[in-house]
């Protein structure tokens, strides 16, 4: 094996749950020429530090190129992660000899097709247990990314041009993320009134400077959450003006991150950054952040925060009733959370935070 591609998740989440079974692959070909094949919003990720470490990064094209992309790589074998018919086609008609992944419907496109594992299971660890089909050993259970000097350089320029300082030395930041959005759906976003006020508690009563980020598709909850805040607190929207890797940068300047079900939750832990992360309608038990380890080596383990309902883990985008499971994660909980953080040292793990039944 001389040169391997492995084909990345198309989500951000995803990408962040993969990269303990990518850290394994890149471990057991260790003298061979590894990259990643990603779609363009997710391959930058690649060029920061990431426990995958590959050699290179394929960035796909649109679908009728993609094949060449991965053919003019000269690849021995690939590995894909996505369970697509169409990822395993495409990979064959690359001419790439060697393909593995999961099988289904799809084995006869792959020459080593691994079964599916049954019953509930981590994301995370659905992907280790394809790389264990292959014969490849685990090496880490967390994900790890850090930002390249130049990705903080941006993210300290950004940050600075909207009157927030980088720590210095052993500073601790004072600055707490938001991500108010969501990609699936409505129903997994806290209601935008709720986000203003931990807003309001958490800039009064611990002096910490809040910032927005999220997609383009995210701006009218930004734009909801700032119309609700009174005037004498100010937060800084970065929703819609960064790129991934200025995401990556801004996120990792922050001393606690606060986040619905999302791939900026799943980063913001990847990076070390304790984060109280609200479930409603998905389930927490599949896609919760993972641990990461923090600037002092230690785990930090993300909260968890949810409101236990009959309903819930439902998986709606939205809700048909009265979005009861969100609702009922109050901003007391939330405000508490984050200051408990803020009073430790950025690394001091803590545990998982449920709210009751009311």
């Amino acid at each position: 094996m001389k040169r391997l591609v492995i084909r990345a998740p198309n989500w951000l989440g995803d990408v962040v749950m993969a990269l303990p079974a990518m850290a394994a692959v890149r471990a057991r070909f260790a003298d061979a020429h590894v990259a990643v094949a990603a779609v363009p919003s997710i391959a930058p990720l690649f060029d920061e530090e990431t426990s995958a470490a590959p050699d290179s990064v394929v960035t796909l094209p649109e679908r009728d190129a993609e094949k060449a992309a991965l053919r003019d790589g000269g690849f021995d074998a690939i590995l894909l992660f996505p369970n697509s018919f169409r990822s395993a086609l495409t990979a064959r008609r690359a001419g790439i000899a060697e393909r593995w992944g999961y099988g289904g419907l799809r084995r006869l496109l792959l020459t080593r097709a691994v079964a599916r594992p049954r019953g509930r299971r981590h994301q995370s660890d659905y992907y280790r247990e394809l790389v264990k089909g292959l014969g490849i050993p685990p090496t880490v259970s967390e994900p790890s990314i850090g930002p390249r000097p130049a990705t903080l350089a941006r993210a300290d320029a950004l940050l600075a041009s909207h009157g927030i300082s980088a720590p210095v030395a052993s500073a601790i930041s004072r600055t707490v993320g938001f991500a108010p959005g969501a990609a699936y759906g409505h129903a997994k976003r806290w209601p935008p009134q709720l986000v203003a006020q931990t807003i309001v508690r958490l800039s009064r009563e611990a002096g910490v400077r809040c910032v927005l980020f999220g997609a383009g598709g995210d701006r009218d909850s930004g734009r909801e959450i700032e119309s609700s805040l009174p005037s004498d607190v100010r937060i800084v929207n970065l929703i819609g003006r960064t790129d991934l890797r200025l995401l990556v940068g801004a996120i990792s300047r922050c001393a606690a991150f606060v986040s619905n079900d999302s791939g900026a939750m799943h980063l913001a832990a990847a990076l070390g950054v304790p984060v109280a992360a609200m479930f409603g309608p998905t389930d927490e038990r599949a896609t919760s952040p993972l641990g990461a380890r923090g600037r002092d080596g230690a785990i930090v383990t993300p909260d968890i925060l949810t409101h236990a309902v009959f309903c819930r883990p439902c998986m709606l985008r939205d809700c048909p009733i009265d979005h009861r499971c969100m609702k009922g994660i109050t901003v007391d909980s939330v405000v508490a959370t984050v200051t408990a953080r803020l009073s430790l040292a950025p690394a001091s793990p803590a545990g998982r935070r449920e709210e009751a039944v009311t």
